[in-house]
């Protein structure tokens, strides 16, 4: 699914980075790290309110996935180097980051390696580094199984993968119902009413299934930097009805981080949806 909103640029060591751009085109600069087995088009939802907010959303598709050619071996903090091309690219002085989900240790990596030019970060439902003992138990089954079969038997996990990018693309009302049906009710409202669909965002997100197996075998190694590392402000935002994340995980990541601040909204894991517009507010302070 490509709109006139993609872009794709060329880095250094030949590999294609694709984002696209929503909101206001001259606005602050928000790069954007999408969730887990999702890509760019995530965010898509949010571009009215990025565009009343004066907010230039790029959404960047991490190595492997959609648009962006594959890096295998990649680990969370080296996303940082390709964010520095692309703000040269594009001539961006100071930007924030902000990443939902499995995105969210991704803005957090660039709060900690692109520091003076990123002035803040917004982690939205976003994890903790699996290195932490006991951690990996906590984590959603769904993810616990990708991440093993990633590990085990990656031909396995991109052939599940792929079968969910083609039900996403030639039975696309059979599988939002499926995947509604298997969310908490306020997460499920939204994947229903969303557009663009979830089953638009699943078709484009797992075209290339290998993207997000490097995904999932990064997010089991060192992100390259601890939460305590990252000095820029960060506000951490939770769903107080969130069923997916573990209900410790936002509170935990906000004490970690020693400039945090800990929001918890109504809604579920896409909370983020029925609270855009005071996550822009705050991401420009």
């Amino acid at each position: 699914m490509h709109s006139d909103h993609d872009r794709t640029f060329q880095l250094r060591d030949g590999r294609a980075l694709g984002y696209a751009e929503y909101g206001a085109p001259d606005g602050f600069a928000v790069v954007y790290a999408h969730g887990g087995l999702s890509c760019r088009l995530d965010i898509a939802a949010a571009a009215s309110v990025a565009a009343q907010n004066g907010i230039r959303l790029i959404a960047v598709d991490r190595p492997g996935v959609a648009l962006s050619d594959p890096k295998p071996g990649r680990r969370v903090a080296d996303w940082a180097d390709d964010i520095a091309e692309l703000r040269d690219q594009l001539g961006l002085h100071s930007l924030a980051a902000m990443g939902w989900s499995m995105g969210g240790q991704y803005a957090l990596a660039l709060g900690y390696a692109l520091r003076p030019a990123v002035t803040r970060v917004a982690v939205v439902t976003g994890g903790l580094p699996l290195t932490d003992p006991g951690r990996f138990a906590q984590m959603p089954p769904v993810d616990r199984t990708f991440i093993r079969m990633s590990q085990r038997v990656p031909w396995l996990a991109r052939q599940c993968m792929g079968f969910m990018g083609l039900a996403a693309r030639y039975t696309p009302g059979l599988f939002v119902r499926l995947a509604a049906g298997g969310l908490p009710a306020a997460d499920g409202a939204v994947v229903r009413t969303e557009r663009p669909s979830f089953a638009q965002v699943s078709a484009e997100a797992l075209r290339h299934p290998e993207g997000h197996v490097e995904d999932y075998l990064a997010a089991v190694q060192s992100w390259g930097f601890a939460p305590e590392d990252v000095e820029v402000p960060v506000d951490v935002w939770g769903g107080a009805d969130d069923s997916f994340l573990n209900p410790s995980w936002p509170a935990e990541l906000a004490r970690r981080i020693p400039n945090a601040t800990l929001n918890v909204r109504s809604g579920g894991h896409f909370m983020a949806h029925l609270h855009w517009q005071e996550i822009f507010e705050a991401i420009q302070r």
